[in-house]
């Protein structure tokens, strides 16, 4: 090819370049991920938030939503987000305080009174100090905003109402020494097992309860066991995470990282009117299905469990006694 014709070619294929659209040339895809299944109010509002920022950056930003643990489960979506693979990650805080101790403290039995107690502390400066702990700790990762857990209670095929009730009851709990230790307390035989276990144990008798909050009960199934009797015990009110990749942050300019910042904190409060609305809803249905609720004395359960956070808790002490102090 002769010079004049490269240099008609390169010409065109220019021409051709700047005839597309913008947003076209420009638009990078943010991969959002997520254990929740779809329709969940952290998958709701993390979408929220994604349509918020394309709007925003006009189309500039554009979310791809994985919910479902289709990328895999909790730990190798940290690590995916960690190395910039998957941009937004709703996560639990087990795996964030193994790398940032002070997370460890929301996983406390009975650290919080009850949920308006557990969003008084996120939503103000403690909340505010620990995601800084995390964005600005080791963790190659942001922390945008908090999402709500619920409350887990108990489900036990007799009913609990003080922890003598809970003699020689085994229940299942997560895979965690504090929260084995924290059922051994309250009174039961807790039983570190995986989630996709849960329901053939309940109906083969390997366990006699687990421990949830009201829509994880209804949508596992696990009603459908013989647990009927669901204790309201609050026991543990352990909030979540959603965070952004290290890699993906550093790329955006201050303005666009006040942008997810903003729509980040705005998801925190959508979920969390999403998850209340939720719970009301499945509570009827449970209630609906036979499952009785209880009300039980949480004083006893949480004197029950001072040596726990006795011994959990002593690197938190001041951190934990602020906490107490919230409002």
């Amino acid at each position: 090819m002769t010079f004049r014709r490269q240099l008609i070619a390169s010409a065109a294929l220019a021409a051709a370049t700047f005839a597309l659209p913008l947003a076209a040339q420009a638009q990078t895809i943010l991969k959002a991920a997520d254990v929740h299944p779809p329709g969940y109010p952290t998958v709701v509002a993390t979408e929220s938030l994604g349509k918020k920022l394309e709007a925003a950056t006009k189309g500039k930003f554009k979310m791809q939503m994985y919910p479902g643990s289709v990328l895999g489960d909790e730990k190798t979506m940290i690590e995916q987000t960690q190395i910039g693979a998957i941009n937004i990650l709703r996560t639990s805080l087990g795996p964030v305080g193994a790398v940032v101790p002070d997370v460890n403290v929301f996983n406390m039995p009975f650290v919080f009174r009850n949920e308006a107690h557990m969003r008084a502390v996120i939503d103000g400066p403690i909340g505010q100090e620990i995601l800084d702990k995390v964005s600005n700790g080791p963790t190659r990762m942001v922390a945008l905003a908090w999402m709500d857990g619920g409350s887990r209670h108990l489900y036990t095929k007799k009913p609990v109402k003080t922890p003598a009730d809970l003699k020689g009851v085994k229940v299942r709990m997560m895979g965690n020494p504090l929260f084995v230790d924290t059922m051994n307390a309250m009174g039961g035989n807790g039983i570190s097992m995986g989630y996709g276990e849960v329901f053939s144990a309940l109906q083969t008798g390997v366990i006699d309860g687990a421990e949830n909050n009201p829509p994880s009960l209804f949508t596992s199934n696990h009603y459908t066991t013989g647990t009927k009797y669901y204790a309201q015990t609050n026991h543990l009110i352990i909030p979540e995470m959603l965070v952004m990749s290290r890699v993906t942050w550093d790329k955006l300019s201050k303005e666009e990282q006040a942008l997810v910042k903003k729509f980040g904190r705005e998801a925190q409060f959508e979920q969390r009117a999403l998850w209340d609305k939720s719970v009301a809803d499945y509570t009827v249905k449970l209630k609906a299905a036979g499952v009785q609720f209880t009300e039980v004395d949480q004083k006893l359960f949480f004197d029950a469990t001072a040596p726990v956070r006795a011994k959990y808790g002593a690197p938190y002490a001041d951190l934990m006694k602020r906490i107490a102090d919230v409002k």
